[in-house]
């Protein structure tokens, strides 16, 4: 009884995991195409257009009126708090030169969640 109670647990685990695996793959394909999408946002001069403003690695031409985009998941620990930022930084303080893209809509809600992805492996 215990062999065949071992044998239904085994096979259930088997099963389980193999539906996880390819799942846990799916939401990591998209996690790097949100973010793969996000830094082309950041990096293109008519949408996101970090760069005018942020120094970002590999970006040329980078503006130095914002601080540079390095170790973001220590100066914004709650990601939350960093798309706060990107969508209205007026919002925290009302003297930021950083233009509202969300508020203004100059990003939809997809592209800033994108964005975010991205700004926060920084």
């Amino acid at each position: 009884m215990k062999k065949m109670i071992a044998a239904v647990l085994a096979a259930a685990v088997c099963a389980f995991g193999a539906l996880v695996l390819p799942a846990s793959g799916v939401l990591a394909e998209e996690a790097q195409s949100a973010m793969e999408q996000g830094k082309a946002l950041a990096f293109d001069r008519k949408k996101g257009n970090c760069l005018a403003c942020h120094m970002i690695e590999g970006g040329e031409s980078p503006g130095n009126i914002g601080p540079p985009l390095i170790a973001m998941k220590v100066r914004y620990p709650d990601k939350a708090k960093l798309r706060a930022q990107i969508w209205d930084a007026t919002a925290i303080n009302p003297e930021s030169a950083m233009v509202p893209f969300g508020r203004n809509r100059i990003l939809t809600e997809a592209e800033i969640d994108k964005l975010v992805e991205y700004i926060w492996t920084l």
